[in-house]
């Protein structure tokens, strides 16, 4: 199983859609697929899910944040009994593979707050105790037996880097940054990753604390960056957008996947009305096709990274 953390420290820079798309495709290529929904927006999760659904279903019992409450109160809940089965989706996958999601929920900005209280200790000791036990909180969840079918786990983060979003890191084996090619949203690319190291060598150190139970070290890999909302003119990205993409190629040191996502606004905004993904709209017009074909291409490249 393949665990991915989906984050850009900028907002707006297509970091849902690639991860319904990619997940999307994977279950078409039958794989199991997860979706797990971090970022207080819930964009992924109405993706997939009407919002008057959400209200009525998900909204009090049914989301990430009511199982971080859980936590909070001292009486967790089992994180496997929040999956759900998006049926229009699933409709489409008949016969291939399958593709689940965790929901989020517009509150769960909240939770940081809660979380950071649980830091503190009366000593050094305790308290790195109590950082690991905060932050591998997700990892300790994944670790249910129901998530052993699941191919891949795809977790969409919030653009930041609060305890939530460090909680996905810690139990992803892969880092997977979206980005257009412009200088705000590649600026900090570098940056996140100094942080993930930072966050990677402290949880590491307090897990060697001789605290009871043995903790398993942590390894994040940068997986890659994914180049999004892409213009074209001649077949190629515009001449502006180019020139970030070759500056960024020759500046990051992380890799950087070969195809890209095509910008197309309308086709991206239409396509959670549907609950069907872009990459697997069906589309005739050869504009359209041409969005679903660099999607295609950047689940080429992820399966190459990961090793599926």
């Amino acid at each position: 199983m393949k665990i991915v953390a989906v984050i850009n420290y900028k907002g707006g820079v297509g970091k849902t859609s690639l991860t319904a798309n990619l997940g999307a495709e994977l279950a078409w290529r039958g794989k199991n697929v997860l979706l797990i929904d971090l970022d207080a927006q819930a964009s992924l999760t109405f993706s997939f899910i009407q919002p008057e659904e959400w209200a009525t279903h998900f909204i009090d019992k049914g989301s990430i944040k009511a199982w971080f409450d859980a936590y909070e109160r001292g009486k967790p809940i089992e994180l496997a009994k929040l999956i759900h089965t998006p049926e229009r989706i699933n409709q489409r996958l008949t016969g291939k593979g399958k593709l689940d999601i965790i929901c989020s929920h517009l509150g769960l900005i909240n939770v940081d707050l809660d979380l950071a209280v649980k830091l503190g200790g009366a000593s050094l000791a305790q308290a790195k105790l109590n950082f690991i036990n905060v932050h591998r909180r997700l990892a300790v969840g994944l670790q249910e037996d129901e998530f052993d079918g699941y191919d891949v786990i795809l977790i969409d983060c919030p653009p930041n880097f609060n305890i939530v979003t460090k909680t996905a890191i810690i139990a992803s084996n892969f880092i997977l940054v979206p980005t257009r090619p412009d200088q705000l949203s590649t600026l900090g690319i570098d940056y996140l990753m100094r942080n993930v190291e930072k966050l990677t060598k402290d949880y590491n150190d307090y897990a060697e604390l001789d605290q009871g139970e043995r903790v398993e070290k942590i390894d994040p890999k940068a997986i890659g960056v994914v180049f999004t909302m892409i213009q074209e003119y001649g077949n190629q990205p515009i001449s502006a957008q180019r020139a970030f993409m070759a500056r960024l190629k020759r500046a990051s040191t992380m890799p950087v996947f070969k195809h890209y996502i095509k910008r197309n606004d309308t086709l991206f905004a239409d396509a959670p009305i549907y609950g069907i993904p872009v990459v697997l709209g069906g589309y005739e017009n050869q504009s359209h096709q041409g969005v679903v074909s660099g999607l295609e291409g950047v689940t080429d490249d992820f399966i190459a990274a990961a090793g599926l």
